[in-house]
């Protein structure tokens, strides 16, 4: 990753920026779960590099670790991720045994895998179940959208939000529809606020569509988006920006100081960013065979100059 050199090298460290050690909360109330790397789609602004020809999933012995520490710590909510982590051989195993325990559920969902055969039958067991869905939609335009994610990508997106507001998604205030907006370039994205009331707008109006809430993501330096900054001479000017824009009332509020990620081979992330350079937890015990509840409060975080993506304006959620 020689890219990720230059995103080291390109603005001053975050460490430095921030002026101190970043830490753990003393409880971590999330339990994110990486589960595949399979996708149907292959989007430029992977932080993975997934798309449909990667095999990892998340073997039946990591899925059963990962109940067995549901049990054993007080997680309030599962993040179920991938890929697509619909595709995965554990996906169902992990949201049935997740809300048996009371668990609140969410998981992040490309969208346009329902429209596929084999997991059409998926939204009716998210209503069953009570599940979230986080639903990445890039942008509220077909064109952008279809440029980050590809052709007819944003009307397969479409098709398949009807149908989950036909099944009470964003209607029934027990079936939470969230959306995603991702920038398609090396920008910064605007107020949150901003852009959530312009896809309200545009959703409704256009095409009958209703969510509960817009999560925008500020675009990390790493993965796929990391190499197109690099390969199209973008990632001095991108990282510039994200240091410019840093904002330290937000530090303490950055999803790794309250979430601990689990890979798909059970090894120990502070974040899904992290997780997607390898680097673990700062803890002796780095994989969920041998965690402890030590290991999880008030741990050392570890970070890199990626993490200006997660602090920079009003944050990222």
């Amino acid at each position: 990753m020689d890219y990720f050199k230059k995103v080291n090298q390109a603005v001053p460290s975050f460490d430095e920026r921030v002026g101190y050690e970043l830490k753990t909360k003393n409880e971590i109330d999330t339990l994110q779960l990486n589960i595949t790397r399979t996708c149907n789609l292959s989007c430029k602004h992977c932080h993975l590099s997934c798309h449909p020809n990667r095999t990892e999933d998340m073997s039946q012995d990591v899925a059963n670790k990962c109940i067995d520490l549901l049990k054993s710590y007080n997680f309030k909510t599962v993040d179920i991720t991938g890929g697509a982590p619909e595709m995965s051989g554990v996906f169902k195993y992990l949201v049935e045994e997740s809300t048996k325990l009371g668990k609140n559920v969410m998981i992040r969902s490309n969208l346009t895998i329902y429209n596929d055969e084999k997991y059409k039958d998926i939204p009716i067991f998210l209503k069953n179940h009570k599940v979230d869905i986080i639903a990445s939609l890039p942008f509220y335009e077909k064109d952008k959208t279809d440029k980050m994610r590809g052709l007819g990508v944003f009307e397969d997106s479409i098709r398949v939000l009807r149908r989950l507001n036909d099944l009470g998604y964003a209607r029934d205030p027990n079936l939470n529809l969230n959306l995603v907006y991702n920038p398609s370039g090396a920008i910064i994205p605007q107020a949150e606020q901003e852009l959530e009331a312009i896809y309200r707008t545009k959703l409704l109006e256009e095409y009958g569509i209703v969510f509960n809430d817009l999560f925008v993501i500020t675009n990390s330096p790493i993965g796929n988006f990391g190499k197109w900054l690099d390969k199209s001479n973008n990632l001095d000017r991108y990282m510039k920006r994200l240091y410019n824009a840093f904002n330290d009332k937000i530090v303490d509020d950055v999803m790794c100081r309250s979430t601990l990620s689990v890979d798909y081979d059970g090894n120990l992330h502070d974040c899904d960013f992290n997780l997607s350079l390898g680097m673990g937890i700062r803890s002796k015990n780095k994989n969920i065979f041998e965690i402890t509840a030590k290991d999880l409060e008030k741990r050392p975080i570890a970070t890199a100059n990626h993490c200006y993506s997660c602090t920079a304006g009003a944050g990222s959620s």
